[in-house]
């Protein structure tokens, strides 16, 4: 039988693939093992969509314990070009509120040991990180946004930590005073995997609360985790609303650098 093809990835938590019409499930198998599990391939539209719970499907999955080689690969291996990878994450900023979207630009990576690279040799590979999110995709979410009404930052850099421990104050503050202005412990090395693989990526970043080194700022009230449930459910079910409204606008036309970003990446003798 002939596998499956899609050209949307999205990856994320359950509840999407509800949303796509005749859903097939595959499992894919990669060089690097086992994605996180099966594919749900459906149709939004006249498009293919491919979904994939990126912790597992019943969140078994600590963010450190994420076979992320397996993912990107196994999207790649059913046609996927485009990938839309939206996550809950803390804000770092005052004017970064709980319940606004931030559509990043830019990631730090503060993890380690985590498998980052396609290319451990034999030739070497160096991939450009200059612009990690793919511009096109970047300015179709924040049109369809910015169109739904909402608080969508068109820009943001999110810092990524190991995890599966929260930041301490310290920690938190230090992030703070470099200006950046969410934290996530998925989107790396997620994000780069699909560049080493050019496939044009999108992050959907999803505020839930203010992280704990903002505590102490006199205008930021603590949130309780009561807060924190109903912000994170309210947010799912928009942003679920604006993938369905991007995806439709996602070209297979590609004019952006992702799509030749290995371009001059080997080096050959």
């Amino acid at each position: 039988m002939e596998k499956a093809r899609a050209s949307i990835g999205i990856f994320g938590g359950s509840g999407f693939y509800s949303l796509l019409d005749n859903v097939e499930e595959i499992a894919v198998e990669t060089p690097y093992g086992s994605p996180s599990a099966r594919l749900s391939i459906g149709n939004v539209g006249d498009k293919r969509v491919a979904f994939l719970p990126r912790h597992g499907s019943k969140h078994e999955l600590p963010p450190h314990m994420i076979n992320y080689r397996a993912n990107i690969w196994a999207m790649k291996e059913v046609g996927v070009s485009h990938i839309i990878g939206p996550c809950a994450t803390g804000s770092l900023q005052p004017h970064v509120k709980p319940g606004d979207f931030v559509i990043c630009d830019q990631y730090v990576d503060r993890t380690k040991g985590r498998k980052d690279t396609f290319y451990d040799g034999p030739i070497a590979t160096h991939v450009s990180s200059a612009e990690p999110y793919c511009e096109q995709m970047r300015a179709i979410a924040h049109e369809a946004a910015a169109a739904m009404g909402i608080n969508a930052h068109s820009t943001g850099t999110v810092v990524v930590i190991q995890g599966p421990r929260f930041s301490t104050k310290a920690e938190s503050k230090w992030f703070s005073k470099q200006g950046w202005e969410v934290i996530n412990m998925t989107q790396y090395p997620e994000n780069h995997l699909a560049r080493e693989l050019e496939i044009c990526y999108l992050n959907i970043s999803l505020i839930t609360d203010y992280d704990v080194g903002l505590e102490d700022v006199p205008e930021i009230e603590p949130v309780s985790m009561e807060e924190v449930i109903e912000i994170f459910n309210a947010n799912n079910e928009k942003v679920k609303e604006l993938i369905f409204n991007i995806i439709p606008k996602i070209q297979a036309t590609r004019e952006c650098a992702c799509k030749s970003a290995l371009a001059g990446a080997k080096f050959e003798s």
